[in-house]
């Protein structure tokens, strides 16, 4: 057995980075409990807090985004891009890591840069349909990439890429089944098919905005809604769905059993993020997805699109979502037939074990040194 191996990983920005680096870490102690493990993110972004609360060492480097227009911030993002490097390499010389794991986000690139000039091996955890800037430019000296969808070697050298999925909340699977008991969590009725709604922790500003215009639609149909709306938005929506009268709706600012809402779903909305539609193919239930248009290199509608493509999901643009989604989601959740297909369509795509995968490989480069 190994026994005080040091492993760093890298990257961060958003949850949609950080937890899956964290079951990424979950799994390399549950393989190798002696392994030390070191968390290298972003100073004031979500790892900050979420990796000290999961039980692990972080250090926060000065690093931003650079700006895709010229703006003043980007004289200031490349002295926190050099102070990073400097910062990446005192972290390296004193952790001495055997391997370097980027997530991806900001803090992926100083850190696995100066690993590589140092000949230690490095694997990049890509999540997305369409590789970002800096996990091209990574990979040229990455030992592994571990990938989350097929046909990724148009970005990627063939012969390092490992097709794993992104690691998510892969024991929903188990949880999931318990439809009455989750009925009765949130208070909804055992006659009607459930519509979910979710657009995160802090929630879908367009997707909540859907909703609230056809809610009459959904109030006066034979469904039930059970809406997360976000933090942000649930005052608004709560305010609208109790003037409303309808009695079917349920507003919730967040649902922390997602087991629960899954069970009850017999058809999804959400969002596209990448550790989102990971966990959506794991569900298996069919989904609507409205890609957020926010995002870096419009990574969210290319996840989408990975679906939709394999007729494993249907994709409703964010600039037409206020026309169409209700009324797209009332005509499918009534269509069995089409139910059926996305479901099994999604189904096949859904990739286990993720985590485990990718710190087995991890722990490889560990052994082998390379």
């Amino acid at each position: 057995m190994m026994k005080n191996k040091n492993i760093i990983i890298s990257g961060g920005g958003t949850g949609g980075h950080v937890f899956p680096a964290i079951s990424i870490a979950n799994a390399i102690k549950e393989i190798e409990q002696e392994t030390n493990i070191l968390f290298v993110g972003a100073l004031g972004k979500i790892e900050m807090d979420k990796v000290p609360a999961a039980g692990y060492e972080i250090i926060g480097l000065p690093i931003a985004g650079l700006q895709r227009k010229l703006t003043v911030k980007n004289i200031s993002f490349i002295f926190k891009l050099i102070s990073s490097l400097r910062k990446s390499k005192k972290i390296i010389k004193k952790f001495k890591p055997d391997v370097v794991v980027g997530v991806g986000g900001y803090a992926s690139g100083p850190v696995l840069r100066k690993a590589n000039k140092r000949g230690i091996p490095t694997l990049i955890q890509e999540q997305n349909s369409y590789a970002g800037i800096t996990n091209k430019l990574l990979a040229k000296k990455a030992a592994k990439i571990c990938v989350a969808y097929e046909g990724m070697e148009k970005y990627f050298p063939k012969e390092k890429i490992i097709l794993t999925g992104n690691p998510v909340r892969q024991d929903l699977l188990d949880k999931i089944g318990n439809k009455n008991e989750a009925l009765k969590h949130f208070g909804l009725e055992e006659n009607k098919k459930t519509i979910l709604v979710i657009g995160g922790s802090l929630g879908a500003r367009t997707i909540n905005q859907s909703v609230i215009k056809d809610l009459d639609k959904i109030g006066k149909s034979e469904y039930q809604l059970l809406w997360q709306t976000g933090k942000y938005y649930f005052d608004d929506a709560k305010k609208v769905a109790d003037e409303s009268g309808h009695k079917n709706i349920k507003v919730l600012d967040f649902i922390k059993r997602m087991d629960f809402a899954y069970a009850v779903a017999d058809v999804i909305i959400s969002r596209a993020g990448a550790g989102t539609i990971s966990e959506l193919c794991l569900v298996g239930k069919p989904v609507i997805l409205v890609p957020s248009p926010n995002v870096a290199e419009d990574h969210q509608t290319k996840n989408a699109m990975a679906l939709v493509n394999k007729n494993a999901a249907i994709k409703i643009k964010d600039a037409e979502s206020k026309e169409k989604l209700i009324t797209e989601a009332l005509s499918l959740i009534n269509n069995e037939k089409q139910i059926e297909a996305l479901s099994e369509n999604i189904k096949g795509m859904a990739l286990r074990d993720s985590a485990k995968i990718i710190a087995e490989e991890v722990l490889k480069l560990v052994r082998n040194g390379r």
